[in-house]
């Protein structure tokens, strides 16, 4: 890799993981090399007036899907969708990503084919991206064909994360029992929808859309794959034991009952990825697993799903990260909302989507602004009472994204 020239970056208020304080910070190499250290013919940038913080550590992000399909049933190139995924990470202070990839038996978007298409695309084009762009094997437990591409994906030259989900149990669940409440999927005694009635129908007709089939195209896949549910603990057991062979951090998505924390932990996923109720969070908590939750539910106030809320959550000790979701800039929206509503101080709420990620994800080099780490930085124009906005963003002290306001 190309070095990149010196730079100092002077007059910022930077976050540090105890404080906030005036100092100039040095990058070479891609590395920060001083703190307050002499500028020795370095490039000088002036921060003054702005916040400098570790840029984001992004674990769960499925805002690219959108590119990729604009439309339902309406796919776009997925290189050009994916290089321009890459710049809005950059403009949103996103400096590495995990994007969200389903592995689903759905045709379309969702399905093994379109994945192995975004993996191979993301590793051709990775000498072009300017952040560090990595997935999340959001992998449904039905889809016994996507076994193949995450071993490949997990030998890669970006090591992915695994997240482990059920959405096929989440659609075939009667509609007396509550999402956030449902029981353990393996359960025996799961309660199950009957899907021949013309209500399943109808709840099928937006994933029939999105997959570009008939509803009853749709609906006689689900019955197909639901016959198959005495498989799945098989297949759950082979991809955990490919994920923890490769290091990979893993997740469980969703998780509504103990029981099923416990499951997934025993398995090696040490990530509980947007818990469905406070009772999951707290015995997440008490094992010392990290705890997930939505940006946008911290910018919005609340969950879309109507789960807990992440501000409450992270007021009880029981959020350490804030994923962007579906929503890229929630990051930086979600750290003013919880600012601005005295959740707590800004050095404090920053490692939501900085440090804490990048731990939960293996990544030891980057997250927190200390001398030898990472240079994945990120300039906040922050007005007093104002819409904070990202005016430069760093990826290993390469510039990635810079934004001059008008009049500049």
């Amino acid at each position: 890799m190309q070095n990149n020239p010196a730079f100092v970056i002077e007059g910022a208020n930077v976050v540090f993981g105890d404080r906030l304080a005036h100092a100039s910070l040095r990058v070479e190499d891609g590395r920060i090399t001083a703190i307050d250290g002499a500028r020795d013919g370095a490039d000088v940038i002036d921060g003054r007036g702005h916040i400098l913080a570790p840029a984001f550590v992004d674990v769960h992000g499925d805002a690219f899907e959108r590119q990729i399909m604009p439309r339902p049933g309406t796919m776009l190139p997925v290189a050009a969708a994916l290089l321009d995924t890459d710049r809005q990470l950059a403009a949103n202070g996103i400096a590495t990503a995990y994007h969200a990839l389903t592995l689903s038996w759905e045709p379309g978007l969702r399905s093994v084919e379109n994945g192995r298409s975004v993996v191979a695309a993301l590793d051709a084009l990775s000498p072009r991206l300017t952040v560090d762009n990595r997935v999340q094997l959001r992998w449904e437990t039905f889809c016994f064909e996507a076994v193949d591409l995450i071993r490949e994906a997990l030998s890669g030259p970006h090591l992915p994360s695994i997240a482990f989900n059920d959405h096929t149990s989440m659609v075939m669940l009667d509609p007396s029992v509550s999402l956030q409440e449902r029981p353990f999927d393996l359960d025996p005694a799961f309660p199950a929808v009957d899907p021949r009635s013309p209500e399943f129908a109808v709840k099928m007709a937006e994933r029939a859309k999105r997959a570009k089939i008939p509803v009853s195209d749709m609906v006689s896949l689900v019955r197909d794959m639901w016959e198959r549910r005495p498989e799945v603990p098989g297949a759950i057991e082979d991809v955990a034991a490919l994920g923890r062979a490769a290091g990979a951090p893993m997740l469980s998505h969703d998780d509504s009952q103990i029981e099923t924390r416990d499951f997934f932990r025993a398995r090696g996923a040490r990530i509980s990825e947007f818990p469905m109720n406070r009772r999951v969070a707290r015995a997440a908590r008490d094992a010392g697993d990290f705890i997930v939750f939505g940006a946008p539910n911290a910018a919005r106030g609340g969950s879309h799903l109507a789960s807990v809320a992440a501000a409450d959550m992270i007021r009880d000790g029981l959020c350490d990260i804030l994923a962007s979701d579906y929503y890229y800039p929630a990051m930086l929206l979600g750290l003013a909302r919880l600012k601005a509503d005295g959740v707590a101080p800004l050095h404090a709420l920053w490692p939501l989507v900085s440090g804490n990620p990048a731990r939960a994800s293996g990544l030891a080099d980057r997250g927190v602004i200390e001398v030898g780490k990472r240079a994945d930085l990120v300039l906040v124009e922050w007005p007093e009472d104002g819409v904070p906005a990202v005016r430069r963003t760093w990826s290993a002290g390469r510039e990635a994204y810079r934004a001059a306001p008008a009049g500049h």
